[in-house]
C-alpha cells in the first residue's frame, strides 16, 4: 500500500479545496495517486478542484495613483459573500489595485504574489478565490479618478473617470455615485452602439404602428422616444442622480462646474 505522505496530502487539497481528513481518505482509496483521487471526488459528486466551483459572488477595489494620471479597477470573485467581506480577500484585492497602478500593464492573473495568496485563502476557506477582471484608465493631458460603491462590508462597483477642468474630488465623487447606480451604456449619443440605435428605433415604430399610426407619423413619434432612450442611457443626457446638489443633466452638471469627462469605466461584480 503506497504511503499517503502529509506532502501528497496538501497537495491534493491545494488542488480541490476539500478539508484535509477527506483529502487523506481519498488518496487512500486511490492508492496515493493523486489524479486518481481527484477522479473519485469527481465520482463522489465533488468538485475536482477549486477553480470547478462557479465563482459567483466576489469584491471589487479601486484607487488612484499619486499624482492623479493613473486609475485602476479590479474584481476578486469567490463562492460567498461572507469570503467576499473577509479581510483577507479585501487585502488581496487593494494590493492587485496598487501594483496595476505602479504597472497598468501588469498581468495580475499571472502575478506569483498574488495567485499564493489568493490559494492560501481558497485552501482556508475551501472556495474559487482568484482575480477577476481589471480595469486602468490612464490621462496624459486630464486627471484620473476612482470611485467606490461599498455595501454590507464589501465594494461591489467600482467607477473611474478622466476629467478635464474641474477634477475636484466632489465632482469626482458625484460622477462616480451616479454613474454607479444609473448604469449608463455611453458617454454621449454619438457612441452608442449604431447597432443598438437602430434596434430601438425600430422597436419604436413598431409600436407606434400597431397603435393605426401611417409611417410618417410612427417615425416622428419614434424619435421621440429615442430622445427618451438616449436621456435613459446616455451619461451626459440623464439627470443627475442627486437633485438636492444640482438639477438638471449630468452633462449640464459638468458644464456648470467647468469640467469635462473624457472617459469612463464601470466595473460591478458579476457584470
Amino acid at each position: 500500500m503506497a504511503e499517503i505522505t502529509a506532502q501528497k496530502v496538501n497537495e491534493l487539497r491545494a488542488k480541490t479545496g476539500l478539508p484535509m481528513m477527506e483529502c487523506k481518505k481519498l488518496l487512500t482509496d486511490a492508492g496515493g495517486d493523486i489524479d486518481k483521487a481527484i477522479a473519485l471526488a469527481r465520482g463522489k459528486g465533488l468538485k475536482g478542484t477549486i477553480r470547478d466551483r462557479a465563482a459567483t459572488e466576489g469584491r471589487v477595489a479601486a484607487g488612484t495613483s499619486a499624482d492623479r494620471r493613473t486609475a485602476a479597477a479590479i474584481e476578486i470573485v469567490c463562492n460567498t459573500d461572507f469570503t467576499a467581506k473577509s479581510e483577507a480577500v479585501e487585502r488581496i484585492a487593494n494590493a492587485a489595485v496598487q501594483r496595476l497602478l505602479a504597472n497598468p500593464n501588469a498581468k495580475l492573473a499571472d502575478d506569483a504574489d498574488i495567485k499564493a495568496q489568493a490559494l492560501a485563502v481558497a485552501q482556508q476557506t475551501g472556495e474559487n478565490v482568484q482575480m477577476g477582471r481589471t480595469v486602468v484608465l490612464h490621462s496624459t493631458g486630464a486627471v484620473a479618478g476612482s470611485y467606490l460603491y461599498s455595501t454590507a462590508g464589501k465594494g461591489k462597483i467600482a467607477v473611474l473617470v478622466s476629467l478635464s477642468g474641474d477634477a475636484s474630488d466632489e465632482v469626482v465623487r458625484n460622477l462616480g455615485m451616479h454613474i454607479a447606480a444609473a448604469r449608463p451604456v455611453a458617454l454621449s449619443r454619438d457612441q452608442v452602439s449604431p447597432d443598438l440605435i437602430a434596434k430601438e428605433r425600430e422597436i419604436a415604430i413598431d409600436q407606434a404602428r400597431a397603435t393605426g399610426k401611417p409611417q410618417n407619423i410612427a417615425e416622428k413619434i419614434a424619435e421621440g422616444k429615442m430622445n427618451a432612450f438616449f436621456s435613459e442611457r446616455v451619461l451626459l443626457d440623464q439627470e443627475f442622480i442627486n437633485a438636492d446638489a444640482f438639477k438638471g443633466t449630468v452633462g449640464n452638471m459638468l458644464k456648470a462646474r467647468g469640467a469635462k469627462l473624457e472617459r469612463y469605466e464601470r466595473l460591478e461584480v458579476g457584470q
